[in-house]
């Protein structure tokens, strides 16, 4: 059974009543489990959780130390290109807005990754725009040698790719992957994707599992939150990450959850989230899948991330730019969204150190 079937399956099922009916007894019953199933999930994630934030932020921290230690993983991102096919309501880097696009050349891209490097970040996420027009996947590959001269680990947020390209990066140098579904609720994913390849909601669904068949060594997910009900995108998008951790015990299966920035264009969000129920999707999550990573980016602010650090949090992108070539000298480009967080990795490694964790550079060679 495939991801896309497992999904299928909810379709008939009674989300409503399911959350109107739990009870703080249900929530107490869940909190003293060893492992939760789907439908202990979904009580973490229903009204009746949120008066106990508390006592779940509790096991959460318990059992992130327990799996992860008090360390926290530091990244940055390096976005190669803005030229994009696609026409997501949501994103700066849409075809629908007009601006100057712009994409690294090979020397450009050498001179960013000296940037970064000289600040003692060994692992790198890698993004461009989805185009590949613009940025085939030989670029893609040109890119990774490139940064492979300085980095130990190499991530690409890219277009989706077949099992065999994804298997040619991981040969450039690639050994991670994130792919946001954006939204797990099909009609509002077409809503959203009027046009361009991204359309294909099944294509991009499935997108993960292959690159966790190509031999992918961490796999990264997530709905971009504001899109659609948020405890619906959270239930689905914590199943999508059990579904890859059964199946590929081998990948390090990572969830995100970003929330919906100010970008070039007029699109607001229609389903927002608040912070008190970004933080009861982050516990649900860490209860439900507690070996799996969790990631928390510059577009929460500096203020909130300090706060979140120790409910499950296990990676944090520091120094980030969201402009093509953001992180080196020159002209300034049209971000994908607004940073929230805009401190340097001198400053984040500062912060961690005070709270009595520890920033680690590099975890894999």
């Amino acid at each position: 059974m495939e991801f896309y079937d497992i999904c299928a399956g909810y379709k008939k099922f009674d989300f409503d009543g399911f959350f109107s009916a739990v009870c703080p007894g249900d929530v107490q019953a869940v909190l003293v489990k060893e492992k939760l199933g789907p439908e202990d999930f979904l009580t973490l994630l229903s009204p009746a959780a949120g008066t106990f934030l508390e006592a779940m932020a509790r096991k959460a921290h318990l059992l992130t130390v327990q799996n992860f230690g008090r360390v926290i993983f530091l990244f940055t991102p390096l976005y190669l290109s803005d030229f994009c096919e696609n026409h997501c309501l949501y994103c700066g880097f849409s075809l629908r807005n007009e601006f100057a696009r712009k994409k690294l050349s090979l020397d450009e891209l050498a001179e960013a990754a000296e940037e970064i490097a000289a600040r003692d970040l060994k692992h790198l996420l890698i993004l461009t725009g989805e185009s590949r027009a613009h940025t085939p996947p030989a670029y893609l590959r040109d890119c990774l040698r490139v940064l492979g001269r300085r980095f130990s680990s190499l991530s690409i947020e890219v277009y989706p790719l077949t099992i065999d390209e994804y298997g040619d990066l991981i040969e450039a140098g690639a050994d991670g992957l994130t792919i946001y579904q954006e939204v797990y609720d099909e009609e509002v994913y077409g809503r959203v994707h009027p046009a361009g390849p991204k359309r294909d909601y099944r294509y991009r669904l499935d997108t993960p599992e292959r690159g966790c068949r190509a031999g992918m060594r961490t796999v990264t997910i997530g709905p971009l939150l504001g899109l659609a009900d948020w405890r619906m995108e959270a239930f689905f998008a914590g199943l999508h990450a059990a579904y890859l951790q059964n199946r590929y015990w081998e990948a390090e299966i990572n969830l995100s959850f970003p929330r919906l920035r100010p970008h070039k264009g007029t699109f607001q969000p229609p389903a927002p989230v608040d912070d008190r129920s970004f933080v009861q999707i982050l516990l649900a999550g860490r209860l439900f899948l507690p070996r799996a990573g969790l990631t928390l980016s510059t577009r929460e602010s500096a203020s909130l991330r300090d706060h979140i650090l120790p409910l499950g949090v296990t990676k944090m992108s520091a120094w980030s730019s969201t402009e093509v070539g953001g992180h080196s000298r020159g002209e300034r480009a049209t971000g994908q969204f607004e940073i929230s967080d805009q401190r340097d990795v001198k400053e984040m490694k500062e912060m961690l150190l005070i709270r009595g964790y520890q920033p680690i550079f590099k975890d894999w060679q």
